[in-house]
């Protein structure tokens, strides 16, 4: 990976993103330090994953700008972005009988020339993306013969694979139970203290993000409305006005992190 990189990682300036004739996002902006993990938090509709899709070029927005290490992304090769930028969406699809490492071994297409010949240092990152995640033992198993959980990890270990200075991660701990929950966000929290890699992704557990992640991004209804610390951003007055729950804060007396206990709804 890159050394000398910028001090932002990602800059979004006046996003406009919509699904035909509606705007999911409207006018939104903000910046991704290098180095660090952002949860972006917010209720169902709310803008997350389509936020994200756009910072990856998965979308295109209709208005506004995304820069990737200060170079607009639409102008980037995408084989230029795949080695700087990896993605996890929400449902990921493969090929029926495609095995747990012929999937991981695609994040390695971005390094390899045309040929598309895997080298010894290709074969080392497909083997240390299985292990990290757990699934060194799946490696020849088909797929589709996996629980949801360890397909989940399987797609995990491909954008490990791919070995990129930034990851994006939308709701990587879906389908998993709390133990191995607990393991990805661990992982991620790994990630970026040996690597130093960039992590965004969204994340419905409004405690683990606040646990894991530097900072929290809000979003309601394509708006930016908390963006901070998680101390900053956790409060009673935002999970009222964004989540309608009635929630009281206590402070985790192991990490320090705020921990959210709702306790009613608020009346609409």
């Amino acid at each position: 990976m890159t050394s000398n990189r910028s001090e932002t990682a990602l800059r979004a300036e006046g996003l406009r993103v919509g699904y035909g004739e509606r705007a999911v996002l409207d006018g939104l902006g903000l910046e991704i330090k290098t180095g660090t993990i952002t949860a972006l938090v917010g209720p169902n509709g709310s803008g997350k994953s389509t936020l994200l899709k756009t910072l990856a070029r998965l979308l295109h927005p209709s208005g506004g700008a995304v820069y990737l290490d200060g170079k607009a992304i639409s102008s980037l090769p995408t084989a230029v972005i795949a080695r700087e930028l990896a993605i996890l969406p929400q449902g990921p699809s493969a090929p029926a009988g495609l095995t747990v490492r012929e999937l991981v071994e695609q994040g390695r297409f971005p390094h390899v020339g045309a040929l598309r010949m895997l080298k010894g240092q290709d074969h080392q990152a497909i083997t240390t993306a299985l292990e990290l995640t757990d699934m060194a033992g799946f490696a020849h198993r088909p797929l589709d013969s996996l629980s949801g959980g360890e397909r989940q990890r399987a797609w995990i270990a491909l954008t490990l694979a791919q070995d990129t200075p930034l990851l994006l991660l939308d709701e990587p701990t879906t389908f998993l139970d709390i133990g191995h929950q607990l393991e990805v966000l661990e992982l991620v929290r790994t990630l970026n203290r040996a690597r130093r890699m960039t992590i965004v992704l969204v994340l419905h557990d409004l405690n683990q993000a606040a646990r894991y992640a530097h900072r929290m991004i809000a979003l309601c209804h394509g708006r930016i409305v908390a963006d901070g610390p998680p101390v900053t951003v956790l409060t009673p007055t935002l999970l009222a006005e964004v989540f309608n729950v009635r929630a009281n804060i206590v402070t985790d007396s192991t990490s320090g992190a705020p921990v959210c206990l709702p306790f009613a709804t608020v009346a609409k």
